[in-house]
């Protein structure tokens, strides 16, 4: 299991709502439903948080390495979006995928239930396919507050 990172601010979860407050409440209603939604989809993943400013990211990762994550939330200004590790290699009959990120491709999701249907679901489930770490089969994964570069620098500087 994955150390927690608690700090000032409170527990994990008391971090990531204050970072989902940020945005406006539909945002926040849709950011809620698509992480719901990958919670369920990904039960036994931890959920990398990490905090850019202007936006944050969840990663989805076997692992409480990032560079291990399968599928990675977007919660952006302009929107959500759906991040699948290893997309330039993903089977895209539909051509969903968007984006030129040598490791990565993004689905922009509008509604949660986008994540539920079938050619999405197969994207998901090709990323889990291609993960060089797999999920553990069994157990439930933490949320782990990550830090970023900026609040690394931030905390040097106090």
């Amino acid at each position: 299991m994955a150390v927690r990172a608690v700090d000032a601010k409170g527990t994990p979860e008391a971090q990531l709502r204050s970072l989902i407050e940020k945005f406006n409440a539909r945002d926040q209603r849709l950011i809620r439903s698509v992480r719901s939604a990958m919670r369920k989809r990904l039960p036994t993943a931890n959920e990398l948080v990490y905090d850019y400013g202007t936006f944050f990211v969840i990663g989805y990762s076997p692992t409480a390495q990032g560079i291990e994550g399968i599928v990675t939330i977007a919660a952006r200004p302009d929107g959500v979006r759906l991040y699948l590790m290893n997309g330039p290699q993903l089977p895209d009959p539909k051509k969903l995928l968007m984006g030129s990120a040598k490791q990565v491709r993004f689905i922009p999701v509008e509604a949660a239930s986008r994540l539920k249907h079938p050619d999405v679901e197969a994207l998901i489930a090709a990323a889990i396919d291609q993960a060089k770490v797999s999920l553990p089969s069994k157990g439930r994964g933490s949320l782990v507050i990550k830090p970023t570069a900026a609040s690394k620098r931030a905390s040097a500087r106090k």
